[in-house]
Parts: structure tokens; C-alpha cells; sequence
């Protein structure tokens, strides 16, 4: 049987290692991130690889971090008010996916850092004073160089010879809008196609273009980089098919609902180095000193099942260039 004495140094031991077990549990401080999507739901593959490149940097949510998501899916509205709802939080960083996200977040927010993706330009759109010294309460990742924008309309002509003609879809409203019509429109002579500007802030308004264009079968489809290009999506591939029209697009999301080919900024890779980004605001580096990168990684991916149902035959070499053929 343990006598008092015992049990009295027993106690006494338990409670000097309380503290420290505390301490132990506890470790660093918690930290808050925010994370507001636009047209991204919350469970996509981009998401995951940024809390996964977070834990292999050291942040692992529930433990020394906490993740406030909020994603608009594509409502303007919504997405403002979750901006405004994550600025209400305090988060030590918040994390965004777009143009218009950003836009909102900066109009709540010129303090809280701020780590962005998929915008196009940041510096035309004032969110930015340049790319390699942002200035402000914001840095992150652009979609692409305008330069790309060319090369969608160089890929159709090589997935499809025959088209003559190729309707733009773009945001006239943006920046970035004016800016991809612009470039592709500097290499359309020279490939032999005429290029038409199609608005897309509407759904009536691109279905209505799209039909009275598509009427020749020469006719093609370049959709850019854009938000509300990204929530009608459903709609312009469906439309793409029911009107037989080849189409390339900025992005592989596209491709998977049924697109022809896309080739864009790999979204998974910029979310994981956005992580990077995130990480070192937490360790005290601030967004203004961190300059804005262009993405590494760019992926091309073709849907053979679409150019069958569009009776075309895909070059070996542009198949040979592809990262992902869907069959």
C-alpha cells in the first residue's frame, strides 16, 4: 500500500509535468488560414494538394493550423459575402482562386496578406504594382503569359485543318478579356482564320452567338481564360457539341465534362506551390517583398471520344504531345 508520503510526491510529480504536458500538446501557436474559391468547390483535387503541401511544410489543420473555407461557385454575391465573412475572421493569410475572389477580397482587406491563383492579370486589373514587386497586402500565381492565348488558336487549327473561322469567347468587361483577344487575334492572319469576339457575361447571349455563327462548317471555338467562361462551361460544351463545333479550351476541367482539348496552367501544381507562398507569410515574410510567378507546369489534354463524335482524326504528333488522352 502507498504510505502519505508517497502519495503526496506522487502528486507533487504529476502536477510539475502537467505544464509541460500542456505545453506539449499545445506546441506553436494556432494559426488561421483563410481559403475562398469562386468557381472551385471545395473538394477538388487543387484543394487537397494545397493542405497536403502544407503538412509536408509543417502545418497540418486541427493541429497548429485552422482552415476557414468558403467557396461562391461562381455567384458573385456569394462570393463577395464570403470574402467579407473571411476578413471578419482575422485569418493569418487567405488563400484565393481567381479574379473576381481577389477583387473582392481586396476591396474588404488592404492589411490581411493575401496568396492568389488562376488570375490572369493581376498587374492591369490593379491588384498588383508589378509582377516582381507586388507592394500591397497581395502575391500569388497568374494563369499564364498572353503569349499563350496564341497558341490556342495555333492547336485548333492543327486539331481541326478546316476551320476558316473561330469565335472567341471572352469577357470584354476584364482586362485580361481584351488583352487574349488581342494576341490571338495578332496570329490569326497568319494561320487563315478570321476571328469573331463573342461576349460571355450572359447565358442567353452566348447561346444566341454561338448558333448564328456555327452555321458554316468551317466554323471553330477559342474559349479564354475567364470567370464567367468558367461558370457557363456546362452550357459552351454543350453547345460546342450539339452545334459540331471543335473547340479548344483554357483549361482540362472543360475537357473532363466533354470538351475537345484544352491546354492551360496545371492548377494542382499552383496550388501546392501556393502553399509555399503561404508558408512563409505565416513565418513572417510579407506578400509585398514576394513576387508574382508565372505557373511551370502546363498541360495539354485531348478527348478522343469528342473528336470521334466530331468526325476528326487527331494528329499522331499532337497525341504524342498530350498528357492525358481521355478515350
Amino acid at each position: 500500500m502507498m504510505n502519505r508520503r508517497e502519495f503526496i510526491m506522487l502528486l507533487g510529480g504529476t502536477a510539475a509535468a502537467w505544464p509541460l504536458a500542456a505545453r506539449a500538446q499545445q506546441g506553436e501557436r494556432m494559426r488561421r488560414v483563410g481559403v475562398l474559391l469562386g468557381g472551385t468547390a471545395i473538394g477538388r483535387p487543387e484543394v487537397g494538394a494545397f493542405v497536403q503541401a502544407l503538412q509536408q511544410l509543417g502545418w497540418t489543420d486541427g493541429r497548429n493550423l485552422t482552415i476557414e473555407y468558403r467557396s461562391g461557385l461562381g455567384n458573385a454575391a456569394d462570393t463577395r459575402k464570403y470574402a467579407q465573412e473571411l476578413v471578419t475572421l482575422a485569418p493569418d493569410v487567405i488563400l484565393v482562386a481567381g479574379a473576381g475572389p481577389l477583387a473582392g477580397l481586396l476591396a474588404a482587406t488592404r492589411t490581411i496578406p493575401i496568396v492568389f491563383t488562376s488570375v490572369a492579370d493581376p498587374v492591369g486589373s490593379g491588384f498588383v504594382e508589378s509582377m516582381s514587386r507586388p507592394g500591397g497586402n497581395a502575391t500569388g500565381f497568374i494563369q499564364f503569359e498572353y503569349s499563350l492565348s496564341g497558341k490556342w488558336l495555333e492547336l485548333l487549327k492543327e486539331i481541326a485543318p478546316g476551320v476558316t473561322r473561330a469565335a472567341v469567347l471572352r469577357d470584354a468587361t476584364e482586362t485580361a478579356g481584351v488583352g487574349q483577344f488581342a494576341v490571338i487575334q495578332s496570329v490569326a492572319s497568319s494561320l487563315g482564320v478570321e476571328v469573331v469576339p463573342v461576349n460571355v457575361r450572359h447565358p442567353d447571349e452566348i447561346g444566341r452567338a454561338l448558333t448564328a455563327f456555327a452555321r458554316p462548317a468551317s466554323s471553330g471555338m477559342v474559349v479564354t481564360a475567364s470567370a464567367p467562361t468558367l461558370v457557363h462551361r456546362d452550357l459552351i460544351v454543350a453547345l460546342a457539341a450539339r452545334l459540331r463545333v471543335p473547340a479548344v479550351y483554357p483549361r482540362r476541367l472543360y475537357v473532363d465534362t466533354g470538351g475537345l482539348t484544352s491546354y492551360g496552367f496545371d492548377i494542382v501544381d499552383q496550388f501546392r506551390r501556393a502553399a509555399g507562398y503561404v508558408d512563409r507569410i505565416l513565418k513572417g515574410e510579407k506578400p509585398a517583398d514576394l513576387p508574382v510567378q508565372a505557373p511551370t507546369k502546363y498541360e495539354l489534354v485531348i478527348n478522343l471520344k469528342t473528336a470521334k463524335a466530331l468526325g476528326l482524326t487527331v494528329p499522331d504528333s499532337l497525341l504524342a504531345r498530350a498528357d492525358e488522352v481521355i478515350e
